[in-house]
C-alpha cells in the first residue's frame, strides 16, 4: 500500500492515481496544495501536517509516520513534496520512500532544478526518480531519463511529461518486488 506526499497541485499525485496504483493515503504540509482536491475526488484519505502546527520537523514526521501506518502504508512516494525527511519518517519507511526530481541527480539538486539547469547553460537535463535518504537529493538513483533543453519554451511540460510517465513505472515495478 502506498503513502504519497505533496505540497503542490499534484500533478505527478494524478499520474500515480490514473496507473491504479494501490495508494491508501495522502499527506501534505500545505493545506492549500491542490493534490489535496485530487486526492479527495479518488476518494483517498488525506491529511495536512502543517508544520506550523508542531514544535519541530521530527515532531511533525512521527505524527505523519503514525498516520501512514495506521493506513497501512508500506511505501511512500514523495510527488513534489517540499520538505526534507527527518529520521522521524525515514526510521519506519527505511529504503522504502523514493522522489521524483527535474534533473539528472547530482546535477541541480533542490527547489529550483530546472531554473538552475538553464542558468548552467546545460544542453540536456532530464527527470530522476531516487530513494530518499537525510541528504537533499542525495539518496541512490533508480531510474533517470535525459530532457533536451531546447526548445525551452516547452521545457517544464517535456520534463512533467516524463515524471507522469516513469514515476508511476518504477513505484509499480518496486511495489512488485
Amino acid at each position: 500500500m502506498i503513502g504519497v506526499l505533496v505540497s503542490g497541485e499534484g500533478t505527478n499525485l494524478q499520474a500515480l492515481i490514473d496507473a491504479g496504483l494501490p495508494i491508501v493515503a495522502v499527506a501534505s504540509n500545505r493545506a492549500e496544495a491542490g493534490a489535496l482536491a485530487r486526492a479527495e475526488e479518488a476518494g483517498i484519505p488525506n491529511r495536512v501536517f502543517d508544520l506550523d502546527s508542531y514544535p519541530d520537523r521530527a515532531a511533525r514526521d512521527r505524527e505523519l509516520a503514525d498516520w501512514l501506518q495506521l493506513r497501512g502504508v508500506d511505501f511512500v512516494v514523495l510527488a513534489g513534496y517540499m520538505h526534507l525527511l527527518t529520521q522521524a519518517l525515514l526510521g519506519p519507511f527505511r529504503n522504502r520512500i523514493v522522489n521524483v526530481h527535474p534533473s539528472l541527480l547530482p546535477q541541480f539538486p533542490g527547489a529550483q532544478a530546472i531554473a538552475d539547469a538553464l542558468a548552467a547553460g546545460v544542453d540536456v537535463t532530464g527527470v530522476t526518480v531516487h530513494y530518499v535518504d537525510e541528504g537533499l537529493d542525495t539518496g541512490a538513483v533508480i531510474r533517470q531519463e535525459a530532457v533536451a533543453v531546447e526548445p525551452r519554451a516547452t521545457l517544464v511540460e517535456r520534463i512533467h511529461a516524463v515524471e507522469h510517465r516513469i514515476l508511476p513505472e518504477v513505484v509499480s515495478e518496486l511495489c512488485a518486488r
